[in-house]
């Protein structure tokens, strides 16, 4: 198989910074958190607004590439699984889904809520919840 060339479109910032200790989905527990986005993608935000429910995608930079099989939310007492089954962030591409709402776009920052990744995870792409 040939290689794909997938570039960041912005940085999530948000107040959780371990992924061991951060929520496994948005709906547990997740705060609000900002996209930073590159300046170059703004006309892309264009009919994005406050109420809207999108879907943030994501690199998860600190997941394992190499984990083909996991105990799914981390525990234990769950069978091992394939990861292709489960929401575990370590997996051969490691591509978050977060869907979440959008609360506020000024300029490159997009206000959302609830999002579990941590700050620094690139974002990829933003597409409209249908």
């Amino acid at each position: 198989m040939s290689g794909y060339e997938v570039r960041p479109i912005g940085v999530v910032r948000s107040a959780l910074t371990d992924p061991a200790t951060a929520p496994k989905q948005g709906p547990e527990g997740a705060p609000e958190a900002e996209l930073l986005l590159d300046p170059a993608v703004l006309p892309a935000l264009d009919g994005t607004a406050p109420g809207d429910r999108v879907i943030v995608l994501t690199w998860l930079d600190r997941a394992r590439r190499d984990l083909l099989a996991v105990h799914p939310r981390d525990d234990p007492a769950n069978p091992v699984r394939g990861v292709f089954s489960t929401r575990s962030a370590d997996r051969p591409n490691p591509i978050g889904l977060h869907e979440v709402e959008v609360v506020a776009v000024d300029g490159p920052r997009v206000r959302v809520r609830p999002l579990e990744a941590v700050d620094g995870t690139p974002v990829l792409d933003l597409k409209p919840v249908l």
